[in-house]
């Protein structure tokens, strides 16, 4: 029987924390014989780690982790899977609506041979613009690993920690956890789990947050958009050699040229608008050469409660 680690990246949640870690308690004991639960304080604005240094003392199996500053979900969760100390490692969001009773169906399907394991909701329990943004988050997830089960990803996952590996040396800034579990294996799988209804508090991800991180990982993990700035220059090419034509064949035909201000001025907006975007998506690239070479790190650990 493998030893479970889960991390659990917290953002205000100090009203659920303690429910959370009971609930974990109850069901860990069930599937392993040793297990711990690393909480990462992720710059929260109340009183999160405050609760976080007491549920250590009650729970011993518990460990805190109080960053710097608020570095986003997926630094924090990358802090805590490099401080996992079991062979399965388990991320869980800290709003309950994933209950953790439902792990035990991401640790059958790793036992089969898998080597990550997604957690999909039955049912969302979101708002029209927040399912909206996941789908989009999921296509740019989709284009980037090239791994059919991205259009079921979630934050509740199960995988074999050993694929740290294949990203240990990672410092950057820009972090997505699906994608580097993307650079250790394909084994991927996903199964239906509940999703409950946010009982507390409010959604960290809104639709503008996952839009951008949407963009981050697809700009900073593939090189799908200039490919797709290439396609569209050549498209835009071949349509530029048709208004040629066009403006040759009806001088030869009705030896004229074409009138018209309206019609060239638009012609030269469209182009201008193409090159201006093509220009966009290689200043996005220039950005995340930028930044990687002011060597940023992905988080700094403030406190650690002592295990």
């Amino acid at each position: 029987m493998n030893n479970i680690s889960v991390i659990i990246p917290v953002y205000n949640s100090s009203l659920i924390l303690d429910k959370l870690v009971q609930r974990l308690g109850a069901e860990l004991p069930k599937l392993c014989d040793e297990f711990e639960v690393i909480l990462i304080n992720d710059g929260s604005l109340d009183n999160s780690w405050q609760v976080i240094t007491e549920l250590q003392t009650q729970y011993p199996w518990t460990i805190g982790i109080n960053l710097m500053r608020n570095y986003g979900q997926h630094n924090a969760l990358l802090c805590g899977i490099r401080l996992a100390q079991y062979e399965y490692t388990i991320t869980i969001d800290d709003d309950l609506q994933h209950p953790p009773e439902e792990i035990g169906k991401l640790i059958s399907k790793l036992d089969e041979g898998y080597d990550v394991v997604y957690g999909y909701p039955e049912q969302e329990q979101h708002g029209v613009w927040r399912d909206l943004a996941s789908q989009i988050t999921k296509f740019a997830l989709q284009r980037t690993t090239e791994v059919e089960t991205a259009r079921r990803v979630s934050a509740f996952r199960a995988f074999q920690t050993k694929i740290r590996r294949a990203f240990e040396t990672y410092r950057n800034p820009f972090v997505s956890v699906d994608v580097l579990l993307s650079w250790g294996t394909n084994r991927f799988t996903a199964v239906p789990v509940q999703h409950h209804v946010r009982t507390h508090g409010e959604s960290n991800y809104t639709f503008r947050k996952l839009v951008i991180h949407a963009v981050n990982m697809i700009t900073g993990f593939s090189t799908f958009p200039l490919q797709f700035a290439s396609w569209l220059g050549f498209a835009f090419a071949i349509f530029g050699g048709i208004v040629l034509l066009y403006v040759i064949g009806r001088f030869i035909i009705q030896g004229g040229s074409v009138p018209g201000f309206p019609f060239l001025a638009s012609t030269i907006a469209i182009f201008a608008g193409v090159q201006l975007f093509a220009l966009g998506i290689i200043g996005e690239y220039l950005a995340r050469m930028h930044f990687r070479l002011m060597d940023r790190p992905s988080y700094v650990i403030r406190d650690k409660t002592d295990n």
